[in-house]
């Protein structure tokens, strides 16, 4: 589960915030198999997608984490829940995405495709109200 700004997110969501204003993020790992897994990390990146195959990631002028945008989990026990938390701050207006992987931890091979990618989030950064 994806929460911004306290909205549950889907990819057919644009969430709207304000340039400004830091934008919370929950990301929440249920583990539904009979297995524990882990250890994982899990890392959020921020881009813009310009409509023409081209997604530009160099953002650090445009956008900044509160904290970190990198989470390393041990294990998730059967049933269990591993729930992350930070913020996204906003300094320019746009339409931005949320790239959200989840990938081995102190492993060079990745998890199968089905395992590492969310769908992306959509985020509208908007001018503060006056």
């Amino acid at each position: 589960d994806i929460l911004v700004d306290g909205k549950v997110c889907d990819c057919d969501v644009v969430v709207t915030c304000q340039v400004g204003d830091p934008v919370p993020l929950q990301v929440k790992l249920t583990n539904w198999s009979k297995h524990s897994v882990g250890p994982f990390a899990l890392t959020m990146m921020p881009y813009q997608d310009y409509q023409n195959g081209v997604h530009n990631y160099e953002l650090q002028d445009a956008i900044t984490f509160v904290g970190s945008n990198t989470f390393h989990i041990d294990t998730v026990k059967p049933t269990k829940d591993s729930v992350y938390f930070g913020a996204l701050l906003f300094l320019y207006t746009g339409d931005f995405y949320l790239n959200i992987k989840f990938h081995e931890d102190n492993s060079s091979r990745e998890l199968p495709l089905s395992w590492l990618c969310l769908p992306s989030v959509h985020i509208r950064a908007t001018e503060p109200e006056a």
